[in-house]
C-alpha cells in the first residue's frame, strides 16, 4: 500500500516538472522574441518601402533646365523628358508659384515619373518606360482627379464682402469665384452696402484627403440693398454654358459692371471709393473713380477696338475703346499701357494699370462710359442679358437648379 502511494506521488511530481519546464521554455522564447521585435504588430507586419517624392518649387527666374540640373538630374534625362512632353505641354512655359513633382523608384531610386500641374484642372504626367530594353519617356495631359465635396456658405456684410468671407471662414478664392459669377450684375466696389447678404454653393476639392482649393460655384444668391440677385451654373451645350438667372436668362452681358476685378480691390483698397459727378454744363458728363493700388490691372468691360492709347492731357495716360456704334469707354490716369491703338480686345482683357498721371492727387482709375456721344452713369445703365436657354432645354434647366434653390432658401 505504501509503495502504491509513493508511485502515485512520483508520477505527479514528474508531470509537474515537465509542465513547468515546457512553460519556462515557451516563456523564454516569447520574451526573446519581444526583445528582438518590440510590439506584436511590428513582429508580424513589415512596412513596405515607398517611392521617394521630391517637390521642386518654381521661383522667379527659374527655367525647367536649370531646376532639373539643381536636382542632380542629367542633361540627357531632362532633355528626353522635355522632348517627350513638348507636343502635350511645353515645359519651357512653367509658371512661378507652381511645383514640379519628381517620383523616384523605391528599389532603384531612379527617376520614374515627373508631374507638373498645368492649372487647377489639368496636369502633365511623364512616365519612364522600358521598350525593347531601351528607356523611353511617355507624356500625357490628364484631368486632375479630385475628391469633390459640396459646401454651402453664407454671410452678412458689415464692412466689405471680402471681410465678411474671412469672418465666416470662407476661402478667399471661393469668394473671388462668387464675385466672378456676379461680375456682370454687381460692382463690388461701388454697389455693396452694409447688411447685404450672400449665400452660395460650391465645390471644395481634395487630393489624398487634404483640402486643395475651391472649385465650381454651382449657385449663389446676393441681396444688395434689398434687391435679390441669383445665379445658377448650367451647361445647355458646348456652345452655351455658364451662369443663368432663375428664368434661364444668361447673366453675362455686353459690359462688366466694373473695370477692376474683385480679386484686386477686395483686400482693402476700396477705402475712399466714391461716385463722382464732374459736371460739365454742355454735356453733364459723369465718371466713376476707383481708388486702387498703383499698378492694379485694369480690364476692358467689353469687346471692342482700342481707338487710342496715349497721353490725354489732364487725363494723363488715357485709353479709349469703341465697343460698337452706340457705346465706348474711357480709362484715365494709367501708369502704363498693355494695349496699342487699333488692337482688337475681348471683355476682361487687361488693357493697362492704375496710376496717377495727369491731374491726379493719388493712384486711381477714372472710368467713363459714353453712349451715343454722351457720357452716362455706367452704374445705372440697364443692359440686356446674353443668350437665354432655348425653350426645349428649359425643363432640364429648371429640374437641374431645383435642388440648388431649395438649399439657398
Amino acid at each position: 500500500m505504501k509503495k502504491l502511494i509513493s508511485s502515485k506521488y512520483l508520477m505527479t511530481i514528474i508531470v509537474v516538472i515537465v509542465a513547468t519546464s515546457f512553460f519556462l521554455i515557451f516563456n523564454s522564447n516569447t520574451v526573446s522574441s519581444n526583445e528582438a521585435s518590440p510590439g506584436l504588430g511590428s513582429a508580424l507586419v513589415k512596412e513596405e518601402p515607398k517611392d521617394r517624392q521630391e517637390y521642386v518649387e518654381i521661383v522667379s527666374g527659374s527655367t525647367y533646365g536649370k531646376l532639373m540640373s539643381e536636382t542632380g538630374m542629367t542633361n540627357e534625362i531632362s532633355t528626353a523628358i522635355y522632348n517627350a512632353s513638348v507636343d502635350q505641354y511645353d515645359l519651357a512655359q512653367i509658371k512661378v508659384g507652381h511645383n514640379i513633382e519628381l517620383i523616384y523608384d523605391k528599389d532603384t531610386d531612379e527617376l520614374k515619373q515627373l508631374i507638373y500641374k498645368i492649372n487647377s484642372e489639368d496636369e502633365l504626367i511623364v512616365d519612364r518606360e522600358v521598350v525593347n530594353e531601351n528607356t523611353v519617356w511617355i507624356a500625357e495631359v490628364s484631368v486632375i482627379n479630385y475628391e469633390i465635396r459640396t459646401i454651402i456658405k453664407e454671410a452678412r456684410v458689415a464692412s466689405s464682402v471680402y471681410q465678411a468671407a474671412l469672418d465666416n471662414d470662407i476661402d478667399e478664392r471661393a469668394i473671388i469665384e462668387l464675385a466672378n459669377a456676379f461680375q456682370w450684375s454687381i460692382d463690388f466696389a461701388m454697389d455693396t452696402r452694409v447688411d447685404d447678404t450672400f449665400k452660395f454653393i460650391y465645390e471644395e476639392r481634395y487630393l489624398d484627403g487634404e483640402y486643395v482649393m475651391p472649385g465650381q460655384v454651382y449657385a449663389g444668391k446676393y441681396v444688395n440693398a434689398g434687391e435679390v440677385y441669383e445665379v445658377y451654373y448650367f451647361e445647355e451645350n458646348e456652345e452655351n454654358k455658364g451662369y443663368f438667372d432663375r428664368e434661364g436668362n444668361s447673366v453675362q452681358k455686353m459690359f462688366l459692371k466694373a473695370p477692376l476685378s474683385f480679386k484686386y480691390i477686395s483686400s482693402g483698397f476700396t477705402t475712399g471709393l466714391r461716385y463722382i459727378e464732374a459736371f460739365n454744363v454742355s454735356t453733364g458728363h459723369r465718371a466713376i473713380d476707383y481708388a486702387a493700388a498703383y499698378g492694379t490691372p485694369i480690364r476692358s468691360v467689353g469687346d471692342g477696338t482700342v481707338v487710342s492709347a496715349g497721353w490725354g492731357g489732364s487725363y494723363g495716360n488715357l485709353i479709349k475703346i469703341r465697343h460698337n456704334g452706340t457705346y465706348s469707354t474711357n480709362y484715365a490716369h494709367l501708369s502704363r499701357f498693355a494695349v496699342n491703338s487699333g488692337q482688337k480686345i475681348k471683355q476682361g482683357d487687361i488693357i493697362g494699370y492704375v496710376g496717377s498721371t495727369g491731374f491726379s492727387t493719388g493712384p486711381h482709375l477714372h472710368y467713363e462710359m459714353v453712349k451715343n456721344g454722351i457720357k452716362i452713369n455706367p452704374l445705372r445703365e440697364v443692359l440686356p442679358p446674353g443668350e437665354p436657354i432655348e425653350e426645349e432645354n428649359k425643363d432640364r434647366f429648371f429640374e437641374n437648379i431645383k435642388k440648388w434653390q431649395e438649399r439657398l432658401k
